[in-house]
C-alpha cells in the first residue's frame, strides 16, 4: 500500500458557516462540513474512495501541487 500526501484548500463559507475542503489536484476530492475536524475526517474519506477509483497511470499522473500564490490588481 502506497502513502499520499495531498494539500487541501480550505473555505468557510459566509451563508452557511460550513468549510469546504477541495484538493486540487485530485479530480472529484471535495467536501464540506460543520467543522475543522469533521472535514478533515470527510477529507480523508472522499480521497481514499477518488485515489482507489483512480487507474495506475491516472495515479502516476497526478500533477505535482506547487502552492497558491496571491494576485493583487486594481479594478
Amino acid at each position: 500500500m502506497k502513502s499520499y500526501q495531498f494539500t487541501a484548500q480550505i473555505e468557510r463559507d459566509s451563508e452557511s458557516g460550513f468549510y469546504i475542503g477541495n484538493i486540487p489536484n485530485v479530480p472529484g476530492a471535495h467536501t464540506q462540513a460543520k467543522t475543522l475536524d469533521e472535514l478533515q475526517i470527510n477529507l480523508k474519506e472522499v480521497l481514499e474512495l477518488c485515489l482507489e477509483s483512480m487507474t495506475e497511470d491516472e495515479l502516476k499522473s497526478i500533477p505535482e501541487f506547487i502552492g497558491f500564490q496571491q494576485v493583487s490588481v486594481a479594478v
